[in-house]
């Protein structure tokens, strides 16, 4: 059966001599000075898998936009990038083309020759252009997380009046959409989709002609007196079925461009106002304000509102990579840490999103999807247990005790599950593991897919449906004595207080454990053990510095951790504190994955524990070199990276990612 595609377009022509300036707005929006051009989003897709430039989106939209590299076939902005079906595709290499002609047919304006300027910013895109006689402006800004509005503004600059046909049109690249016609209405249909598209011009009655995979429209003729202005206002949407149509079209009736690009100018202010005035003493440059401002704009890209099988909103890792187009429990976990510092809503909702999917014996997924039928939702493992983390944060920092309330009962069933199904022994101490049964999916619930740690990993049968490693692992257990500590304290705040005992009673007992379990006195680290906790499974990893991030360490133990961490030839690199020791034989960033290369939740826990334990030159020092020696996350344009080569500085695998962004944040920012 034939699905309907969710795309809405909706396209206003209006004339406006006096319109309102978008720069009437508050002379306090100066922060948003920091988050000017601090990504580059030139991008012309050469087809509808390009995935080489980066991406604007806003309002949790499962579309985006960028700029067209070359305006000599694009006057409008490219796009837009579809995260509505196929993890991700180019609808079109611009979808709202704006042509204006002379009254002998040629063009009025030669966009390649006149552009002036390209400007990006967290609340939208503006690009400029402009010749002798006319000067044109293009807005992009999200209304909504369906709607996004593109404003044209003409200008004569001329002292002659100048006639003008214009039109606007669009072509399809073959990725499954039909374009139709029905009552002046423009329609889009596929067969991988099951939401809605409609193409309407209210207020205008256009000349439309259709092809299967064109549109063009052409308007009334405009005559421009000297000086006068006249706006062409365009809004695009992409609704999903379970979102009302009629809703969003009465919303894009009553709203004017101004005050939405007021509206959003606003919004990315007082986001900005909160980070910034939560930065330590000693970030206080405006060069770290502007990579605290990176960091916001990448988290905001990765933002999806609730649709399919996703009931809250939250983030991809990275829109930008194919397979990261879901929603990963301990990546929400961190998100939402990072969220806490400026938009404690999303936070809330990242943390609910995943909670969505955990099973009556409190088992959490690993991952899931809007879209089955194009991924299902991993069920095989879960990941490590920092949701109490996340919402302890949370409740510290706005004291939504009705929050706590509600996620409570879920934390502690999740807290209860992991001594219920990876505690092979019944020691007390616990395992990564799997609900099927293989190697890999326990290796991924450690969240470190192939650290050399799990290298001679075996699996060992717990009952049926559960699984777990042939080791305990030191920072599966500083997680949970963290989130025991955590758990004590959001049921101290409900009241329960011998809940509260309980959980600060057993955290005791558990940090003996670790102390005597996990740490070696000959080598100064935190290791894995096997099952009979009497053998050291070596390999000085970022796991070892897991206890300090939990203060489960003793002072003597954390004095002889640092030691190594601020160790030149091992976790002092140009990137510190990487995943795996730089003296290692197997240390290979280019090859490894979590068997080299410096990932930045692992640097933060390495910082934060410096912290824990007095150690704040280190952490002011080490998180410097971070910033600095990870290339492009300092520098205007480029994307902040899924993960660093820790010797070069080079930027790996998937870009615009979320968790290091968020992580980034809390580097930077007084907890």
């Amino acid at each position: 059966m034939k699905k309907i595609f969710p795309f809405i377009v909706v396209l206003t022509l209006i004339a406006c001599n006096n319109s309102e300036s978008e720069n009437n707005v508050s002379e306090r929006e100066s922060y948003l000075k920091y988050d000017k051009n601090v990504l580059d989003y030139r991008h012309s897709p050469k087809d509808s898998l390009d995935k080489e430039g980066l991406m604007f989106s806003d309002q949790g939209a499962w579309f985006a936009y960028s700029f067209p590299e070359s305006a000599s076939k694009v006057a409008g902005f490219s796009g837009p990038f579809l995260m509505t079906q196929q993890n991700g595709i180019w609808a079109s290499a611009s979808l709202s083309n704006l042509s204006l002609r002379s009254e002998n047919n040629t063009n009025i304006i030669d966009w390649d020759a006149s552009l002036v300027s390209q400007t990006s910013a967290s609340h939208g895109l503006t690009q400029l252009f402009k010749n002798d006689s006319i000067q044109i402006t293009q807005h992009l800004v999200f209304s909504s997380g369906h709607t996004v509005i593109q404003q044209t503004k003409i200008e004569n600059l001329s002292s002659k009046g100048i006639t003008i046909h214009p039109s606007i049109s669009g072509e399809l690249f073959d990725i499954g959409l039909k374009i139709s016609e029905e009552n002046e209405t423009i329609m889009f249909s596929s067969e991988k989709s099951d939401a809605m598209g409609y193409l309407n011009f209210p207020g205008a009655s256009p000349a439309i002609m259709t092809t299967d995979n064109y549109y063009n429209a052409h308007f009334e003729t405009l005559y421009l007196e000297p000086n006068a202005v006249h706006n062409i206002s365009c809004t695009q949407t992409f609704i999903f079925p379970e979102y009302s149509w009629e809703k969003e079209k009465e919303a894009i009736h009553n709203m004017r461009f101004d005050s939405v690009l007021k509206v959003r100018r606003t919004e990315k202010d007082r986001q900005l106002v909160e980070l910034l005035a939560q930065r330590r003493s000693s970030f206080q440059s405006d060069s770290l304000a502007r990579v605290l401002a990176k960091a916001q704009l990448t988290l905001q890209n990765n933002w999806r509102i609730p649709a399919g099988e996703i009931k809250h909103e939250g983030l991809f890792p990275s829109y930008h990579y194919t397979w990261f187009n879901g929603f990963w429990s301990w990546d929400s976990w961190k998100h939402a840490v990072g969220l806490s510092y400026y938009n404690m809503d999303l936070a809330k909702k990242q943390v609910r999103l995943m909670f969505e999917f955990q099973n009556n014996d409190g088992f959490v997924a690993d991952c899931v999807y809007r879209d089955t039928t194009i991924e299902a939702h991993n069920y095989r493992n879960t990941k490590p247990p920092l949701s109490a983390w996340a919402v302890a944060t949370i409740y510290d920092k706005d004291g939504d005790l009705a929050f706590v309330k509600d996620m409570y009962p879920k934390l502690l069933k999740y807290h209860q599950w992991w001594y219920a199904k990876r505690d092979h022994d019944g020691d007390s101490l616990c395992e990564y593991g799997a609900t099927d049964g293989s190697l890999i999916a326990a290796k991924w619930e450690s969240g470190m897919d192939n650290a050399i740690r799990f290298d001679a990993s075996k699996i060992v049968k717990n009952e049926e449906g559960a699984f777990s490693l042939d080791q305990e692992s030191v920072d599966l257990n500083a997680y949970l004595y963290a989130e025991k500590r955590y758990l004590a304290s959001l049921a101290k705040a409900l009241q329960k207080t011998e809940e509260s005992s309980q959980f600060n009673l057993e955290a005791e007992r558990l940090k003996e454990k670790i102390q005597s379990q996990f740490y070696d006195p000959q080598d100064g680290w935190f290791y894995d053990t096997n099952l009979n906790g009497d053998t050291f499974i070596k390999g000085e990893g970022s796991e070892g510095w897991t206890a300090l991030w939990a203060m489960v360490a003793t002072q003597r133990q954390a004095e002889a951790v640092k030691q190594k961490m601020m160790d030149p030839k091992k976790f002092y690199t140009k990137v510190p504190f990487q995943t795996m020791s730089a003296d290692h034989p197997r240390f290979d960033p280019l090859k490894g994955y979590w068997r080299g290369p410096n990932w930045l939740d692992q640097a933060y826990f390495g910082v934060k524990g410096l912290r824990n334990y007095g150690f704040n030159e280190e952490a002011n020092a080490a998180t410097l070199q971070i910033l600095t020696g990870a290339q492009g996350v300092m520098v205007d344009g480029k994307s902040i990276r899924e993960n660093y080569h820790p010797i070069t500085g080079e930027g790996l695998n998937a870009q615009n990612f979320s968790w290091s962004a968020a992580h980034i944040i809390m580097l930077l920012l007084n907890e």
